[in-house]
């Protein structure tokens, strides 16, 4: 489809996944607005934390345990799998399974297993069998209402974790910061809106560039999840390859990857993600990394953040990212919501 066309778009686009992309400031501030309006008993035991989830809901876990890193008193891991670690046990570790339909099978087991080993518990979902075992048992639970894909509930899937963590006093008062977060995204949109021509839309031109790539996306520091956002997006909005890198970690083993097989290494695109946040010396193995795939002949792009505070650095690189890998989508002709392969292999399950 030529990307020039938006009054194309709802042809492929049968589900408005470009509505969802387009609302997420809206949705990162209704969502912080509406945790405080959440009930939360008595957590004064809690030394750790543990958020349980899969996918489009780990995503918002991955995404606070990185922007709380500098602020945070307590210790917090995200668990993606079956059952828990053996170190969650007792009313000291507060486990949260953050679930969008409520019946994802591996955070169903965390939940029962922190009820079977006496954990702190809280639950967030939207309904499914985590909203009713918890409660059947009296488990805190933030039932909140959307109704579209998981990874198009990011907004939710970080705010509510977020308030959990300001209100148990784990960290500063955010609300400066959101709201900037917000304010960032609103301006940014008017220059990733379908309207504007792929000469005039960033958002447009990468995805062009993107195009019968291998994509591999980088990240350091606050915005290593969100390399990870975008892999996510880049999977299961435009049903293409992509994976993620952690920068300063890819410097000590995916560097020296540039040699074999040369056939493959001429179809990477290496996608850097920068921001005045992170750490200098990352700052500066950003751009030393990318010089040197370019000097091996690896095609790259460097995309830097917009706003000034750490959390609008983060969320305006989450929104380039969910706007390039729907124009990708509609340059590869595939509807960017269903996903197809995903919901067969539960079913086989």
């Amino acid at each position: 489809m030529n990307l020039n066309n938006p009054e194309d778009f709802p042809k492929l686009d049968t589900q408005n996944m470009l509505g969802e992309i387009s609302g997420l400031p809206e949705q990162l501030q209704k969502a912080w607005q509406e945790a405080s309006g959440f009930s939360l008993s008595d957590k004064k035991e809690v030394k750790r934390v543990l958020i349980a989830g899969m996918g489009g809901s780990a995503i918002g876990a991955d995404l606070l345990k990185a922007y709380t890193a500098p602020l945070r008193t307590v210790p917090l891991e995200v668990h993606r799998g079956y059952g828990l670690p053996a170190w969650a046990a007792g009313s000291c570790t507060l486990v949260i399974t953050s679930s969008h339909s409520g019946n994802t099978e591996e955070t169903l087991s965390a939940l029962e297993a922190g009820l079977m080993r006496d954990c702190s518990l809280l639950a967030v979902t939207t309904g499914g069998r985590i909203a009713n075992l918890a409660r059947e048992h009296g488990v805190d639970l933030w039932q909140f209402d959307h109704h579209g894909q998981p990874r198009a509930a990011v907004g939710y899937s970080f705010a509510l974790l977020l308030n959990v963590l300001f209100r148990l006093g784990y960290i500063p008062d955010p609300t400066k910061e959101i709201q900037d977060a917000v304010g960032t995204m609103i301006s940014q949109r008017e220059k990733l809106a379908p309207e504007l021509l792929d000469h005039q839309n960033p958002a447009k031109r990468l995805a062009g560039q993107l195009i019968d790539r291998w994509v591999s996306v980088f990240g350091a520091d606050l915005l290593a999840p969100v390399a990870r956002r975008w892999k996510g997006q880049i999977s299961e909005v435009a049903k293409a390859w992509g994976q993620y890198e952690d920068l300063p970690e890819a410097d000590h083993n995916t560097l020296a990857g540039v040699v074999n097989p040369e056939g493959v290494l001429g179809k990477i695109v290496a996608l850097f993600l920068k921001g005045s946040h992170n750490h200098p010396r990352n700052q500066k193995r950003i751009d030393l990394t990318r010089k040197n795939f370019m000097l091996e002949g690896i095609s790259t792009d460097l995309i830097e953040a917009a706003g000034s505070s750490r959390l609008a650095q983060m969320w305006s690189l989450i929104q380039f990212g969910d706007y390039t890998a729907y124009y990708l989508a509609m340059a590869y002709d595939v509807d960017p919501t269903p996903v197809a392969a995903i919901e067969n292999l539960k079913r086989e399950l």
